[in-house]
């Protein structure tokens, strides 16, 4: 990983991973994910105060073996960092579970699971309907 990462790039992909990195809903703190870095690598020297500093911006340089290391905690490739193709499409990815970890919206989904295809169809007919009394947009697939 011998790629240069701008360091305001950096800050902001890795903040995204913080605030949309949920599991069961629970937001990482910067010691969390600091403690279960060297839990996971001993070697590594993370602590943090340095996370906090590398997503705000104030630090833009982590080893490569750190950006290997938040990449694999975070269950993104390395790449997610660097490349602009790759942080979209993760991007687009977290996007995605941020809504459905709204409240109700993950319950809807599970009920939906096993439905042959014309169920499903009518499901998503009655949805379309709720949203547009709501006021709210049509879904673009």
């Amino acid at each position: 990983m011998s790629q240069a990462i701008d360091g305001s790039v950096l800050a902001r992909r890795l903040d995204d991973l913080f605030r949309k990195s949920r599991p069961g809903g629970h937001r990482w703190t910067n010691d969390e994910v600091a403690a279960e870095l060297k839990r996971a690598n001993p070697d590594l020297k993370v602590s943090g105060a340095y996370l906090s500093a590398l997503r705000t911006g104030k630090r833009v340089r982590p080893s490569p073996e750190l950006q290997v290391a938040l990449a694999t905690f975070f269950g993104v490739a390395p790449s997610y960092f660097f490349d602009p193709d790759s942080a979209d499409r993760v991007g687009r990815q977290l996007d995605a579970l941020d809504q459905l970890s709204q409240a109700g919206v993950r319950a809807v989904a599970l009920r939906a699971v096993g439905l042959p295809e014309q169920s499903l169809a009518a499901v998503t007919a009655v949805l379309d309907q709720i949203r547009k009394q709501e006021g709210l947009p049509p879904v673009v697939e």
